[in-house]
């Protein structure tokens, strides 16, 4: 079906809304109509949000989000903690029609303005106005456990990050080396280099593409010796996080490949200092474990945080994995650029693994919001995004986890990237997707380093 007409969206959308307060003012007015007094309070109060409600549902008609900037507002608390410098920074509303509740009530909480919000490790970080942006949306979005991690490609310092766990943001960074966490898809990108090193797979070699995307039967895993069915292009598996066809790629190179290949991407080594933790990562010879581990649909892989950031540079930079780095975030990263000495992939593989993270954003699973719905459209053409997507349950802690890790460079000046890392987990109620949040950071990356006309 198509999309119906913007106007026509928002009229629908006041009609909807003035019907639901109808309905809650006539409810109301029949529970209090035997107290004259609290009838009218109460009729008035709904009148009162009937009004703001459908302020807000018109405005956007009225205006495009992304072609005009605003000064970002900072509560009068905040300056007596050290913010003023904070205060007027030019930003851009990234919010899109298809924000969830939770979300944009969010912003309204007394999280996102209490008395007690900690701006020292603001302050501290390298980007300190990409540190409060980050600090702002994980205020504002309220995951139950969320990360954010933004990199400098070109000397791979950490240059923001944001933590919210236990119902508020963190003041350390403590679980960004944390290896607890399902690598879920993200595991895809070991499969990838292995099949490339292999130099039995291109990235446009077709693979048998059995039921559907995102589950994972033995039948989908045998194969017909003269199979004729639908086909997937091995990077378009990757984009699309297609698990059949990863899992299949994963069963023909082999569990050693497999292995070799994790091992270059810095699974279950252990870091001086343990940080980060060791992430794992251990394919079987063979057998259905085998095709889990390939295409990640299994627990026993996990991942930090810290370690995704370091593989992205790496396939960007085409240099053998290095941990992240920070001068104020000991014990939690390293202080000083560390060389692991873990080697390196051919230029080949670093090739698909690039191109492959391109893909994702273009026709694959990070196309949806890494787009002119979550960013400004000069900041989106004006640079080359790349990045992969996973989402799956894990136990410690137990929740629903989503990822987005990638890059974003500068098409006219390539030494201006960054690479970012969102990592979330849910309970009962989910916040914005990763990929979303993602979007937002580069958006707001860009519009502060990039000279573009408006």
């Amino acid at each position: 079906m198509e999309r119906l007409p913007y106007a026509q969206r928002m009229r629908n959308r006041c009609i909807a809304i003035t019907v639901l307060v109808t309905i809650i003012v006539g409810i109301v007015h029949c529970s209090t109509k035997d107290d004259p007094e609290e009838s009218a309070k109460a009729t008035a109060k709904q009148q009162a949000l009937a009004a703001d409600t459908l302020a807000q549902a018109v405005a956007p008609s009225d205006t495009n989000p992304f072609d005009e900037s605003y000064n970002a507002e900072v509560p009068a608390n905040e300056n007596s903690n050290g913010l003023a410098a904070l205060k007027g920074i030019e930003d851009e509303d990234f919010e899109s029609a298809g924000n969830t509740a939770v979300g944009n009530d969010a912003s309204t909480t007394a999280e996102s303005t209490d008395n007690d919000r900690d701006t020292l490790h603001i302050k501290a970080q390298k980007d300190p106005l990409l540190a409060d942006k980050i600090d702002i949306l994980l205020r504002r979005y309220r995951p139950d456990l969320g990360v954010i991690l933004v990199v400098d490609t070109k000397t791979n310092e950490i240059i923001a990050w944001g933590e919210r766990r236990d119902g508020k943001v963190q003041n350390k960074p403590d679980w960004i080396g944390r290896a607890t966490f399902p690598a879920a898809s993200l595991a895809k990108l070991v499969t990838i280099a292995a099949a490339m090193e292999s130099n039995r797979y291109s990235l446009n070699t077709p693979i048998p593409m059995i039921g559907r995307h995102h589950t994972l039967y033995l039948n989908q895993l045998r194969v017909p010796e003269k199979y004729n069915g639908p086909t997937m292009e091995l990077s378009e598996a990757f984009a699309r996080s297609a698990n059949p066809p990863m899992a299949i790629v994963g069963k023909n190179v082999g569990g050693k490949r497999l292995n070799a290949a994790a091992a270059k991407l810095g699974y279950n080594k252990r870091f001086p200092g343990n940080a980060p933790n060791a992430s794992n990562y251990n394919a079987p010879d063979t057998g259905y474990g085998l095709a889990e581990v390939a295409c990640g649909f299994t627990t026993s892989t996990t991942l930090t945080p810290l370690l995704a950031a370091a593989q992205v540079r790496a396939a960007l930079t085409k240099k053998p994995l290095e941990i992240p780095w920070a001068r104020d975030m000991a014990p939690f990263a390293p202080q000083k650029p560390l060389a692991l000495g873990l080697g390196k992939f051919s230029e080949n593989t670093y090739y698909g693994l690039r191109e492959s993270m391109l893909r994702s954003v273009t026709q694959g699973t990070a196309h949806k919001h890494m787009s002119t719905k979550n960013m400004a459209r000069k900041n989106f053409e004006a640079l080359r995004l790349g990045g992969k997507t996973g989402s799956l349950d894990g136990t410690d802690p137990a929740g629903r986890y989503d990822w987005f890790m990638g890059f974003a460079e500068s098409k006219a000046d390539p030494s201006k990237s960054i690479v970012v890392i969102v990592m979330q987990m849910h309970k009962e109620i989910r916040s914005q997707p990763a990929t979303q949040v993602a979007a937002t950071v580069i958006n707001y990356w860009a519009h502060q380093n990039l000279s573009l006309k408006k």
